[in-house]
């Protein structure tokens, strides 16, 4: 596959929404469908599409016509690319350290859902080595401000001590952050900061 310039978040969003329009409605969307989709101006459309032109992933079959938009034939390779995620520093899994770092950047792609805000955090200690989640491991992270039972999460602590730990809201009240370790205790907390959620685990052998 000849390599194409990277994409946005935003081109790859509009990329993947052309493709299932596409494979569902058996023609390609107007750049107004497109628009409302997204809640963004025709002309902003217009802009981000004639940069997927311009960067070779979409071509329009004819000028002034409301639906020419089609993908080019490798677009599912392109859809897999690297995007940049931000590495924002080391998470505890074990005792939980200070705040996050400045970030880094790290280029992938099939870890990330479209449209998805994430970002990748480096694994310090072996708390959720039962979760295979070992020290030095990548994970990534969606990032959002609430999560379910059972979810392994970016929590901030009350004394701004960053962990990873399972997400457990007790019948008591309290707040449970669970390590996947059994020679470990849970830590109790009233209230917690969820930074994010884990989506995935990167692993460099």
């Amino acid at each position: 596959m000849n390599a194409h310039p990277p994409l946005t978040r935003r081109q790859r969003d509009i990329l993947e929404f052309v493709r299932q329009y596409i494979e569902e409605q058996a023609i390609s969307p107007t750049l107004d469908e497109i628009a409302r989709h997204f809640g963004l101006s025709r002309v902003t459309i217009f802009g981000h599409v004639s940069e997927l032109e311009r960067k070779g992933v979409v071509q329009r079959s004819a000028r002034g016509v409301s639906r020419a938009l089609r993908l080019v034939e490798q677009e599912k390779e392109v859809l897999r690319e690297a995007i940049q995620v931000p590495i924002l520093g080391t998470i505890a899994a074990g005792a939980p350290i200070a705040a996050l770092e400045d970030p880094e950047i790290l280029d992938f792609g099939d870890f990330v859902p479209p449209g998805k805000d994430v970002y990748v955090l480096r694994v310090q200690g072996d708390s959720m080595i039962e979760d295979s989640i070992r020290d030095g491991d990548l994970v990534v992270v969606e990032q959002r401000s609430t999560a379910h039972n059972g979810e392994t999460v970016v929590a901030v602590l009350p004394e701004e001590e960053v962990t990873l730990k399972r997400f457990y809201h007790d019948p008591d009240g309290r707040i449970r952050l669970q390590p996947a370790n059994a020679q470990l205790q849970p830590i109790f907390v009233d209230e917690v900061q969820i930074r994010g959620v884990v989506i995935g685990v990167l692993r460099r052998y």
